[in-house]
């Protein structure tokens, strides 16, 4: 299961609208790996002059891999992950997340999610990760 959800969250789903900070909040909750990594990189984007941020550093066990991986492979946590942190998110290899600026999507973020980017950041060791 990807997200820890409350009843009353469920409720309100059942109900009509959720309400994007409550959707939020418990992707904070659920997958606190993936939350404070993608938190940590808009951060150093928002303080810096890059184009863009990533991370290279596998996760420390595959239980954050696999927040990782459901944060970023659910287009409804995506969109509301983007909206949240005014970035564009994009992943390779599964661990390397960047966070592009949104007005910024220019030559970069089109190399960065090229398949020759794809195929030139793999490594054996990321073969079964």
């Amino acid at each position: 299961m990807s997200l820890d959800v409350s009843p009353a969250l469920l409720e309100q789903a059942q109900q009509g609208e959720v309400r994007t900070s409550d959707f939020l909040q418990c992707i904070r909750d659920s997958l606190p790996y993936a939350w404070n990594l993608i938190e940590g990189l808009a951060l150093r984007l928002c303080q810096g002059d890059d184009t863009f941020v990533d991370n290279q550093v596998p996760p420390p066990s595959e239980y954050e891999r696999g927040q990782l991986l459901r944060v970023l492979s659910s287009d409804a946590m995506r969109n509301a992950l983007e909206a949240h942190f005014g970035v564009k998110l994009a992943f390779q290899n599964c661990h390397r997340v960047a966070l592009f600026r949104q007005d910024q999507l220019g030559k970069t973020y089109e190399e960065f999610i090229s398949p020759r980017s794809q195929l030139l950041n793999q490594s054996p060791e990321l073969r079964d990760c």
